[in-house]
């Protein structure tokens, strides 16, 4: 046949053949044609009259003989229909593996968690899962000033949503009474002193690689400063807790530096205290105790690595395999914890999941899923270099997710709404999925006006409307005019027409589609709605997630193309 009809139905019946591993049915071969070939829709009868011969010649070939023919006809279809499932990158092996392998990952309750954080949670749970480990969630919860109550549950949910394979979680502020007896071992072991110099006065001796008086202070006088301390004798800023290192090292940060102190105000919300240990002390007991085996963090935390080798060396305890990654450097959304709070307060931002920010609350809310984000940390990998994350790698990771699973709509923007003159009613079928037929259509009823985006007909003598009919374009002034033009397809492409979206008046619901770069108010099909909390690709626009629907309104997040 001149219109290679035969040729497109056996192709079709071919690729559903290839796909389901049976013979296809004939609505599901027809489907497709008329889902993607609107100039078939008006002969019927004379397609199922050849489909009939063809799904009989789809039969009689084996499985093999159909990929073949398939890959002789439309190789880019059985590509498609198998596609090369990539392997997760294989990250170095660890070392000291042999007795096992327990990892943590520590956040602080301070906020959500971020695009950032989710680099250590990942790299982690990859090698917990790699060696069948245990993998601690330690929520570092020590100082009163950075945590708020209402934090712990957004970061407990954003532990959930990155589905770790989390084997105990543990809140360092449930462990006081531990941090405490450990201080007074080391103060035992001479290896810590309550210091009451004023701040800048130690700090010119550190710089001048001094001892402050406090040093020289006997243990039992050390004991008696902490009891002290614990009994509430001191006001913050009155007493700290030093470690004892080398006065000559050539970092000033690693000679004595602090491990307890006072703070009065505000009050946890989890425990009634006022002396709380520092980081690198409650990290170092409770690495040890948990058993951590392995620590895998930024490489701006060696520092501390190096200050907390002292404590491990005062107590003789091994310390954990440490591992310091590159910084990453992610561009286009906010992270910082306090500029979120004060453009939540100030209304700059609507929340936690505000679309300029890169909490993984905002992430989600557009659609983006927590194995996109998975792939594109574990790609990152542990290298030491600093780099920049690409929002590129983690689309493609993430289309990959949801292209299959997004049904498709029309969203149009900038819209207008005309009338075609001589246009016929039609009912147009556009396919819910290309690659699944077995989906079904949606149905568009034309009758006579459509709503386009004005900005796609600009300078255009012919446009498709995709699934519907061609239609030529004039201006008066300003305004277009449009005229049936046919439904030949191949007319559309030797005018090079482009193929733009539309939507009938009565199906059309108002759409704001939110973008990092603002909003863009338009027009959604009607049966977008029922998508709620959803990804949805809407066609020549992108991927987006249905946000909420109201009875005036849909609300969509946008992701990516």
């Amino acid at each position: 046949m001149a219109d290679g009809l035969r040729e497109i139905l056996l192709i079709y019946a071919l690729e559903n053949a290839v796909k389901h591993k049976s013979v296809p049915k004939p609505g599901a071969v027809m489907g497709a044609l008329m889902g993607r070939h609107a100039e078939f829709r008006s002969r019927t009868g004379e397609v199922a009259a050849v489909l009939k011969e063809v799904l009989a010649e789809v039969a009689a070939l084996s499985t093999d003989e159909r990929e073949a023919r398939l890959q002789v006809l439309a190789p880019d279809l059985l590509r498609a229909e198998k596609p090369k499932q990539e392997a997760e990158r294989v990250l170095h092996a660890l070392e000291h593996t042999e007795e096992g392998v327990v990892m943590r990952f520590a956040p602080n309750p301070s906020g959500p968690l971020h695009l950032g954080h989710a680099r250590a949670a990942y790299l982690n749970d990859y090698y917990v899962r790699r060696y069948d480990g245990h993998y601690v969630i330690r929520i570092e919860d020590t100082d009163p000033r950075r945590v708020e109550p209402e934090n712990y549950g957004l970061l407990l949910d954003d532990i959930d949503w990155l589905g770790l394979k989390v084997g105990e979680i543990v809140y360092q502020s449930d462990r006081m009474d531990i941090y405490y007896e450990h201080c007074r071992r080391l103060i035992e072991l001479g290896g810590a002193y309550a210091c009451m110099c004023d701040a800048a006065y130690f700090r010119d001796l550190k710089l001048e690689k001094k001892a402050c008086p406090c040093r020289n202070q006997t243990i039992e006088e050390n004991l008696d400063l902490w009891d002290r301390m614990l009994e509430g004798e001191f006001c913050e800023g009155m007493i700290t807790v030093r470690v004892k290192t080398d006065l000559e090292h050539p970092d000033p940060a690693m000679r004595d530096f602090s491990i307890f102190r006072i703070v009065d105000a505000p009050p946890h919300p989890r425990v009634d205290a006022r002396v709380y240990p520092m980081y690198n002390f409650s990290v170092v007991v409770d690495d040890h105790l948990l058993g951590i085996t392995h620590v895998i963090r930024g490489k701006d935390h060696i520092a501390n690595t190096r200050r907390q080798r002292y404590i491990y060396e005062y107590f003789s305890w091994n310390p954990p395999v440490f591992k310091h990654y590159g910084r990453l450097s992610i561009g286009g959304v906010v992270l910082s914890t306090s500029a979120i709070k004060e453009g939540i307060v100030s209304g700059a931002y609507t929340g936690w999941d505000d679309i300029h920010l890169g909490t993984l609350k905002a992430i989600a809310r557009r659609g983006i899923e927590p194995d996109a984000v998975r792939k594109a940390m574990i790609d990152i990998g542990m290298g030491e270099t600093d780099i920049t994350f690409s929002w590129e790698n983690l689309f493609a990771q993430n289309k990959a997710i949801v292209d299959p699973k997004a049904n498709r709509y029309f969203f149009v923007p900038d819209a207008v709404m005309l009338p075609v003159a001589d246009a016929p009613a039609h009912i147009a079928e556009a396919a819910l999925h290309p690659n699944e037929p077995e989906r079904g259509v949606r149905r568009l009823l034309f009758e006579g006006s459509v709503i386009l985006p004005k900005g796609e007909i600009e300078g255009r003598t012919m446009v498709r409307l995709k699934d519907l009919f061609n239609v030529n374009v004039a201006w008066e002034g300003e305004r277009p005019a449009l005229t049936y033009a046919g439904e030949s397809l191949e007319e559309a492409r030797k005018a090079h027409a482009p193929i733009i979206q539309w939507l009938p008046p009565g199906q059309a619901r108002d759409c704001t589609l939110k973008t990092p770069e603002g909003d863009i108010e338009g027009y959604c099909e009607e049966a977008a709605s029922r998508e709620l909390n959803r990804v949805v690709q809407f066609e020549r626009v992108g991927f987006s997630r249905i946000d909420s629907v109201a009875v005036d309104l849909v609300t969509a997040y946008f992701a990516h193309r």
